[in-house]
C-alpha cells in the first residue's frame, strides 16, 4: 500500500498503549502524530508523561518522545483534525469508554478498540482478521445507526481467546465441535502489570481473574457468528466453560483445551493436517503485521513453552501442542500467544492494517 494513515494512541501511557507506540514506530504504513491520555498526563511531553511507568523492552520510540500529550477526552475536536483514525486503549469504566468511542467516531474518525466495551454492541465487529474478517462488513450498518459517513469502532476480542479459539475455529468450521472446556494460565501483563509492580505475583498463582471467564465463554460464539441484516449475531455452538487463573509470568497465555465433536470424530493427523494448512484474509492480503503461518503444531512432549514460544512470528503466531484422545472429551491439547502482540496491541494493529486494506479507512 502506497498511501500512509496519520493515526493517534488514545490511552497512550498504559501498557497497551506503551505496545502501540512500539510497534508503529516503523510502521509501513501508519504514522503516529497524536498521543492523547488522561488530563493528568495533558500538557506533558510523552516521555515525562510515562516517566518511570515505561515498561516495554525497548525505549520510547525516539520520535514520540517530544511529542505533547493530548487530553484523550476534552481534545477530541483537535485529535480528530489531526488524524486518519485511533487506536484506543483508555483506563476508564466500560460506559465511559463507549461514550468516548462514540464521540470520536462521530467526528468522523474510525476507532480501532483495545478495550472490551463495545465487544457485544451488536454491529461492532470484533475481529480476528484470520478468523472472521469478513465481520467488517457490518461497519455501514453501524455508521447508519451513529449518522457518520467515515466514523465507526472495531474491536479486537479478549486476550486469552487469541490463544485458543484459533485452534478451535477451523476444526469447528470443518468438522464441528459440540463442546470445548478450556482452562487459561495467564500473564501478569494481561493486567497491565511488571513483577516490579505486583510483587504479589512472585511465586504465587491467583485463581481468579475478574470477568475473563465469562468473557472466555461468550466472546469466542460472537467470532464464530454471522452478519445477519444489521447485526452480528452470535454462533450458538460450541458451549463454552473456561476457568482462567493468573500465573507469575511476565507475557505470554497458555491455554489447556478439552475439545468434544458433534459428530464424526478426525483423526490426530487431519487435526494437525487442519492447523498446519490454515490461514485467512491476513495472509491473503499479506498484511504487514501477519504471521506468515498463523497457527504452529510442536510435536515435543514439552511444547509450547511460552519463553521459547512466545515470541513466534514477532509475538504474531500461535503454537499448539500435546494434542492427543482424552477419556472424557474427543481430544485434549495446549495452545499459547502472546498477550500484549497476538492478544492486545498487535492484534489491533493488524485489524487497522485489513480495515485499511479494504478501503474503510479511506477518506
Amino acid at each position: 500500500m502506497e498511501k500512509k494513515f496519520n493515526v493517534g494512541i488514545v490511552g497512550a501511557t498504559g501498557m497497551v498503549g506503551q505496545r502501540f507506540a512500539t510497534l508503529l514506530e516503523n510502521h509501513p504504513w501508519f504514522n503516529v502524530v497524536c498521543l492523547a491520555a488522561s488530563s493528568r498526563s495533558a500538557g506533558k511531553s510523552y516521555e515525562e508523561a510515562v516517566g518511570k511507568k515505561w515498561c516495554m523492552d525497548t525505549p520510547i520510540p525516539e520520535k514520540m518522545k517530544s511529542i505533547v500529550v493530548m487530553d484523550a477526552t476534552n481534545d477530541i475536536d483537535k485529535i480528530t483534525s489531526m488524524v486518519d483514525f485511533v487506536f484506543c486503549a483508555v483506563d476508564m469504566k466500560k460506559d465511559e469508554i463507549k461514550a468516548l468511542e462514540e464521540e470520536y467516531a462521530k467526528h468522523e474518525c474510525p476507532v480501532v478498540s483495545n478495550n472490551s466495551a463495545h465487544r457485544f454492541t451488536p454491529d461492532v465487529p470484533m475481529v480476528v482478521p484470520e478468523l472472521n474478517a469478513e465481520h467488517i462488513n457490518i461497519i455501514p450498518a453501524q455508521r447508519k445507526r451513529l449518522g457518520t459517513k467515515r466514523g465507526f469502532i472495531a474491536v479486537k476480542s479478549n486476550c486469552s481467546l487469541q490463544s485458543y479459539v484459533p485452534a478451535i475455529f477451523p476444526l469447528h468450521r470443518k468438522y464441528g465441535i459440540k463442546d470445548v472446556l478450556v482452562c487459561t494460565y495467564q500473564a501478569i501483563s494481561g493486567a497491565g502489570k511488571t513483577f516490579e509492580r505486583w510483587p504479589e505475583m512472585v511465586d504465587n498463582v491467583i485463581p481468579y481473574i475478574g470477568g475473563e471467564e465469562e468473557k472466555s465463554e461468550k466472546e469466542p460464539l460472537k467470532l464464530l457468528g454471522k452478519i445477519d441484516g444489521d447485526v452480528i449475531a452470535s454462533a450458538d455452538k460450541p458451549n463454552f466453560t473456561a476457568q482462567c487463573i493468573r500465573v507469575p509470568v511476565s507475557n505470554g497465555h497458555l491455554g489447556a483445551v478439552f475439545m468434544k465433536f458433534e459428530n464424526e470424530v478426525p483423526s490426530k493427523e487431519e487435526i494437525i493436517k487442519t492447523w498446519e494448512g490454515f490461514s485467512g484474509r491476513a495472509q491473503e492480503l499479506e498484511l504487514p503485521s501477519a504471521p506468515k503461518h498463523f497457527l504452529n503444531y510442536f510435536t515435543e512432549d514439552d511444547r509450547p513453552q511460552i519463553k521459547s514460544e512466545r515470541m513466534l512470528e514477532n509475538g504474531m503466531a500461535v503454537s499448539i501442542g500435546r494434542l492427543r484422545e482424552d477419556t472424557q472429551y474427543d481430544y485434549k491439547f495446549v495452545c499459547l500467544s502472546h498477550n500484549t502482540l497476538r492478544g492486545a496491541a498487535g492484534g489491533a494493529v493488524l485489524l487497522a492494517e485489513l480495515l485499511a486494506a479494504e478501503g474503510y479507512m479511506d477518506r
